[in-house]
């Protein structure tokens, strides 16, 4: 069943967010320079729940570059959710639909992709993220990630279970699968422990070097 794709969508958050309408402020960070090149394509990975989707929006505000979201891709192709998905058919042939995804908006530009937790797993989407821009991987502790996802009301109901275990130990299971693979692809790392969403989107377009839309960077 395929489903209508979502457009994409340009700066700002949706309708009564109000962190998009201010400015971007730039966090000095000692002996952290700017990249050199400058890319047209910036995709988000790291585990749920550490800002990806709201951090992508943000970086559409500043830029003016569209965005888009992995597995809210995938969710309208399919014309259901993800847990929905997994259900029917199983991870591996979720895998490859998000693969498809991947594979898709790579080729577009100028994007900023947030990305699914799992998304970095498969070698061909780590190749084709690196090959498109730059790579940001957003970190948590376990602890912080556990708190978010259980304030999330949402989480359980799009999201499925990856394993058979109970959801704190997946999370501390899933990431000491994972972090290396985020690692490996990332050419930006942001610890997103105490900093907010708006402080994270403007270190990323400091380090960068991202283009500003005038009226929406600092």
């Amino acid at each position: 069943m395929t489903g209508c794709v979502e457009p994409l969508r340009r700066g700002g958050f949706e309708k009564g967010a109000e962190a998009s309408k201010r400015a971007l402020p730039i966090i000095p960070i000692e002996n952290n320079q700017p990249m050199d090149d400058i890319p047209q394509f910036v995709s988000l990975i790291g585990y749920r729940a550490t800002g990806k989707t709201s951090v992508a929006r943000l970086l559409s505000a500043a830029t003016g570059w569209p965005w888009t979201d992995v597995d809210e891709q995938i969710e309208a192709r399919a014309g259901k959710s993800i847990a929905r998905i997994f259900a029917e058919v199983g991870e591996p042939a979720f895998r490859d639909q998000e693969s498809a995804v991947v594979a898709d908006w790579c080729g577009r530009r100028p994007l900023v992709l947030s990305t699914g937790g799992g998304t970095p797993l498969r070698p061909e989407n780590r190749r084709a993220l690196r090959s498109a821009g730059k790579v940001v991987w957003l970190t948590a502790r376990p602890e912080t990630i556990w708190a978010r996802m259980s304030a999330d009301a949402t989480t359980a109901a799009r999201r499925p279970s990856l394993t058979d275990k109970n959801p704190w130990d997946e999370i501390v299971a899933l990431l000491a699968v994972r972090e290396p693979i985020y690692r490996e692809t990332a050419d930006l790392v942001i610890d997103t422990e105490t900093a907010t969403v708006e402080q994270i989107a403007a270190e990323i377009v400091r380090r960068l070097s991202l283009p500003v839309e005038k009226g929406s960077g600092p």
